[in-house]
This record gives structure tokens, sequence and C-alpha cells, in this order.
């Protein structure tokens, strides 16, 4: 039985995540969005309370984990700001004694990536990978008990299918499906003594290349 809050509820990966956890009744979920109207489906979900707020919000998330006796914080957020949400998320756990968070980041947070594919990625998203590398150091200097997650491009692929690389190994591949990745975030959650203390890479198997296959 677990009760996680999960930030930036609306996402694409957070709403697999959300499904699959709540398929399991002993589960509860605490879903923190800017605008709760877009997951308002949940709205008469006993097992599910949402909460309107903005992860910059640091007193505001502080207090929403002071008031749930929550197990696990995933977070799902991203954008230009990322560095900032994740100081923010990590002050705000910090104050209540809460140290379990599965967080999404990116291929490339540690400069992991090597030839073609490598150089493509970093001008791709030039102006994001600071945001995931400066999150990156942030988690790994502080005292929580995280699983960093790194996806390579993502899919709408109806499929799990995925290999993992950790923190000091060469990145795999150039794709990977959402499902997949939300399969992972499951896992790390439902067992935290496997994925304790990682930086885990995701990929899809035999999808190396210079660059993703739709680009």
């Amino acid at each position: 039985m677990m009760k996680v809050l999960v930030l930036g509820a609306n996402g694409r990966i957070a709403r697999l995540v959300i499904e699959r956890l709540l398929k399991d009744k002993n589960n509860s979920l605490l879903l923190y969005l800017k605008n709760t109207d877009r997951l308002s489906s949940y709205a008469d979900d006993p097992r599910v309370q949402l909460v309107d707020g903005d992860v910059l919000d640091t007193d505001k998330l502080t207090k929403t984990i002071e008031a749930n006796e929550l197990d696990a914080v995933y977070s799902s957020v991203g954008g230009i700001d990322l560095a900032e949400q994740t100081e923010s998320i990590i002050h705000s756990m910090d104050a209540n004694g809460l140290k379990r968070l599965v967080f999404i980041s990116a291929s490339g947070a540690h400069h992991e990536i090597p030839g073609k594919f490598g150089q493509w990625n970093e001008e791709a998203i030039a102006d994001y990978l600071p945001g995931f590398r400066k999150s990156a150091e942030s988690l790994e200097g502080s005292d929580l008990n995280y699983t960093i997650i790194r996806p390579a491009w993502l899919t709408d692929k109806d499929e799990i299918d995925y290999e993992l690389t950790g923190r000091n190994e060469a990145f795999k591949g150039t794709e990977v499906s959402r499902k997949s990745v939300a399969d992972l975030v499951v896992k790390a959650l439902s067992d935290p003594d496997e994925y304790s203390y990682k930086s885990l890479g995701i990929d899809k198997p035999g999808s190396d290349g210079d660059k993703p296959s739709w680009m």
C-alpha cells in the first residue's frame, strides 16, 4: 500500500503512471498540478485527492506534504526552470522528512550519450539540458532516496519494451515508449530497495542511430 504525491500530474507519462497505480486498490494518490480541471475525471475517486498548485510555490508544496501522510513523490515536471522546481521539491520534502523520490529527467543529463546521437541531442534540447543537469546534481547531492529516470526520445507506441543503463554507462538507443517509462516508474515506486540512489537511462533495445527514427 502506497500514498504517492504526483507532481505534474497531467503529463502524458504521469497519466499512465496514475492509471497503473490505481489498479492496485490499496494505493492512493495526491495529484498536484496547475488547473485540476484537467484531471476532473478523478474528482469522485475516493482514493484520489486533487491539488491545484505550482511546484515553484515552495510554501504551498511544503504545506501540502505536511498535511498528508505520504510514502513517496513522483515528479513528472519539466521546463526551462526545472532546476528551480527541483530545488523546491527537495526543500519541501526535506522540511517534512519525506525521502523517497522518483524523478523524470532526460537522456543527456550526465553527458552520457556517445557519438552522433549525443551531438544531435545536445543541439535539439540545448535550452533544457542545463536544467536537467543541474537537477541531477542537486538530487545526487541531497539526502533524498532518489531514482532519476533518463528516457530517450519518447513515443506513444503501445508497447513496454526497454533496457536500462546505469549512471556511469554510455546511453543506448534513441527512443522509448511512454508506456515503458511508466512501467519503470511504477516498479521504482513499488520496489524502492531495488532502485534507490540510481540514475537510470531507459531506451528501446535496437533503436540505436544518429537520431530518432521519425526525425
